[in-house]
């Protein structure tokens, strides 16, 4: 069995070929554990592909975020960051959702500030002067 072994083993995709025949009645959560132990690069696309088949799509992909869902469910009391990752950028949905709820720069309800250096000192002026005088 040692060649059915070298073979799988040797598969682009471990996950969905055939194990040897000594392991072919493992189900399908135990193949996970194979897989991690002898094919630790292929366990991802066995982990979506289980969750996928057991669970449903909705746990696999991630719908679109709505700025409008989370304005709501913010508050003054739980207010909302964003902590980004490089190529995203939500800045033109924060701003045209600011907009439309008639907060802007111009009329000092609005403050978009990308931290950096130099730039705390604004961001806590900022937060000092929302809190003094109140906001949305």
């Amino acid at each position: 069995d040692s060649l059915g072994w070298k073979r799988w083993f040797s598969e682009e995709k471990a996950e969905n070929a055939d194990l040897p025949r000594s392991s072919r009645d493992l189900g399908p959560f135990h193949r996970l554990f194979l897989l991690r132990v002898m094919r630790q690069d292929r366990i991802g696309a066995a982990l979506t592909q289980f969750v996928l088949d057991n669970l449903g799509e909705e746990y696999i992909e991630q719908p679109p975020y709505d700025m409008q869902a989370a304005y709501e469910e913010s508050s003054a009391l739980s207010p909302f960051f964003f902590v980004l990752f490089p190529g995203v950028d939500p800045t033109s949905m924060i701003e045209s959702m600011a907009r439309t709820l008639g907060m802007t720069d111009a009329n000092g309800r609005f403050m978009n500030i990308s931290m950096g250096q130099g730039q705390e000192k604004i961001a806590l002026n900022g937060l000092i002067k929302i809190a003094k005088e109140g906001g949305d």
